[in-house]
């Protein structure tokens, strides 16, 4: 058998799985949307039926606010990618991270893939029932 776990930093945490409105990350479950940053996961204050376009800022404060700085905040849609408005997106750059939006499959992967290539990503994701 092949292993296909990314190689990634000792302490940081990958994702492992999502779905039925769960991830499994760093081998522990969590129900709901979650702000997912590679030492930490905690619950995302936001509402299953947000409209991406009319997110809330302070949502993010943990990723946005934290000491650490990232480079790049994922932000997983669900099951189909929903753009974020221009403005919103300069308003997370001016916060620190370029905003990259995708369906939250993607977003899983590309934080993984991202993780183990060393970068500086966070990842706010709402959940694939």
């Amino acid at each position: 058998m092949v292993d296909i776990t990314p190689m990634v930093p000792q302490g940081v945490q990958v994702i492992h799985g999502y779905g039925d409105g769960k991830f499994r990350i760093g081998e522990v479950s969590h129900t709901g949307p979650v702000l997912v940053r590679p030492e930490a996961t905690v619950p995302w204050d936001v509402a299953l039926d947000v409209s991406i376009s009319e997110l809330d800022l302070s949502s993010l404060a943990p990723i946005l606010m934290s000491e650490e700085r990232y480079d790049i905040l994922l932000i997983g849609t669900g099951t189909r990618q929903v753009f974020l408005p221009p403005v919103r997106r300069a308003e997370i750059r001016d916060k620190g991270p370029v905003a990259e939006v995708m369906d939250t499959g993607a977003a899983c992967r590309t934080f993984n893939l991202l993780l183990a290539e060393g970068r500086r990503v966070a990842a706010a994701l709402l959940p694939v029932e």
